[in-house]
């Protein structure tokens, strides 16, 4: 979801190949090993900062090459101080396969396809035009009831990669929704604003990128979550009606947008829940390739007696749920019309650590939160769980996903791909 707004918003600095520009090699090389008997497609792989030779500080672009091509990477600030701390990229690797990338350094930084991107655009008034922006601050009685408009295009903040598109409903819902793409390019800056700049809801018909499909409700989701305290289920936040936020101040910020990795965070300060507070943080990271992202909670405050629910909205689905083991993690999965008027198939999944899980339940057809399956997680305070919400819609570039067994099939291979850690040497 580029806008050329972010060409200089962007808080992620973009590394590119030039070979006009390389200087001298450093000597440096980089093995990355598959020790694992599985083929993994566009893995993801961090590369930490210290980890590297840095000779030059200045202007200076990490360039990795493997045999005669050069490797789609970029360098992401995650801590906000101006200096980038990962070098991050995907590649693919053949059953117990190393690749070794000789590493070079540029000053410049001539382009690769971008195949992830970040939109965030929000207005300030109800008769003023929304402009881009890269973060926001919301107080629990800025809710959009309250302030009688939507401030904010398509809601909150939208991500992609070339397979699929999500969003979150910033406005204190905290929901995910979906975004079903037909074709791999990055969609229009527009969706979600009219011509006058103003919000409109102009996403829920089709195009020929996509559309919205997913319908929300009073659900959080694909890969919200909430929190079980004695029985309880608390909701992060509110639904469509309600005029105050039960989250005293919520700071989003887009950590990195780049052409192989997309990094937004959620900062949620005093969440009340019966005379308690909390905090939670959240990341939500995609990269090409797959049909989904991670999302990373972590929260604090935690009394020991509360359960983290991860959100699978089960709004349309007929269809029994699929609970399967694949690899170091459980899948649960759904595949039917799960579309705004069961109009076309798309299967939904969350893919979740083994390590935390204690099974799951389903929501309430009323309350706070609804029409949902709710995985429940171990969680101690500051501990980070990441997990994967996957979407595959029948429109989208892989026509398999009509088909359940396919869409199970992806989804439990996917598993035991991410299961996998590839072991980095610098030499």
């Amino acid at each position: 979801m580029k806008s050329k707004f972010y060409l200089s918003l962007a808080i992620t600095t973009v590394i590119f190949a030039s070979s006009n520009a390389q200087q001298k090699a450093t000597g440096n090389k980089i093995v990355l090993k598959n020790s694992s008997k599985i083929e993994l497609s566009q893995k993801a792989i961090s590369i930490k900062r210290n980890q590297l030779s840095i000779k030059d500080e200045a202007s200076q672009y990490p360039i990795l090459i493997y045999k005669k091509d050069t490797i789609p990477a970029q360098v992401n600030d995650l801590d906000g101080d101006g200096k980038w701390d990962e070098l991050f990229l995907v590649a693919d690797f053949s059953p117990n396969e190393s690749k070794t990338l000789e590493l070079k350094w540029s000053k410049t930084d001539p382009k690769f396809p971008v195949k992830t991107s970040v939109r965030f655009g929000k207005r300030e008034g109800k008769d003023m035009p929304v402009h881009p922006d890269t973060q926001e601050v919301l107080m629990a009685n800025q809710i959009h009831k309250k302030l009688g408009y939507q401030k904010y295009q398509t809601d909150g903040p939208t991500w992609e990669n070339d397979k699929v598109g999500f969003r979150h409903y910033l406005d204190g819902r905290n929901s995910k929704d979906v975004f079903g793409k037909k074709l791999p390019g990055i969609t229009p800056e527009d969706v979600g604003i009219n011509s006058k700049g103003a919000v409109e809801d102009n996403y829920h018909v089709m195009y020929d990128w996509g559309r919205d499909i997913f319908p929300v409700g009073n659900s959080a989701g694909l890969g919200g979550f909430a929190l079980l305290k004695e029985d309880k289920i608390n909701r992060l936040g509110i639904i469509t009606n309600d005029t105050v936020n039960n989250i005293e101040k919520t700071t989003f910020k887009i950590v990195s947008e780049g052409p192989v990795n997309s990094l937004l965070s959620y900062n949620y300060q005093n969440w009340k829940i019966d005379g308690n507070n909390y905090d939670a943080q959240e990341t939500s990271s995609i990269w090409p390739g797959m049909y989904g992202y991670k999302n990373t909670v972590s929260l604090n405050g935690l009394k020991g007696n509360e359960t983290l629910l991860i959100t699978l909205s089960n709004l349309n689905n007929k269809n029994p749920l699929q609970v399967i083991d694949s690899g170091d993690f459980v899948c649960f999965i759904q595949h039917d019309k799960l579309t705004y008027d069961r109009q076309w198939i798309l299967g939904t999944a969350i893919i979740i650590p083994k390590d935390v899980y204690k099974g799951y339940i389903e929501a309430p057809k009323s309350g706070q939160l609804t029409d949902s399956y709710l995985i429940k997680l171990n969680v101690k305070n500051n501990q980070q769980i990441s997990y994967y919400p996957i979407a595959g819609w029948e429109l989208s570039a892989d026509k398999n996903f009509k088909d359940s067994a396919y869409f199970t099939s992806y989804v439990t291979d996917l598993a035991k791909q991410l299961s996998v850690k590839i072991k980095v040497e610098v030499k």
